[in-house]
């Protein structure tokens, strides 16, 4: 399954120095794996936003769920998700 993912990111300004490192370290990482793996095939930056828009490709929206839980900012993140679909013009399906 297909999935429009947005996600803007507002890390809190008074969040300790060191702590806003470590997870935004972790976060990298974590999103690497993610992508390596498959299932977050496409990521873009919004211009000018701490935001992305990105598609992910797995088998349920409860494995969706569970990966968007996995990212270390994801409590600071505001998500919108749309599953996706083939659409009749597209021209890989004519």
């Amino acid at each position: 399954m297909l999935f429009h993912v947005r996600m803007d990111v507002a890390i809190p300004r008074d969040l300790d120095p060191d702590v806003r490192a470590t997870t935004v370290a972790k976060e990298k990482a974590r999103a690497l794996e993610i992508q390596r793996s498959g299932k977050w095939p496409h990521i873009w930056r919004v211009v000018g936003q701490y935001s992305n828009i990105s598609i992910f490709d797995v088998g349920s929206a409860d494995e969706l769920h569970e990966l968007l839980w996995s990212l270390p900012l994801f409590e600071f993140m505001t998500v919108t998700i749309a599953p996706l679909t083939t659409h009749p013009s597209d021209l890989a399906v004519q």
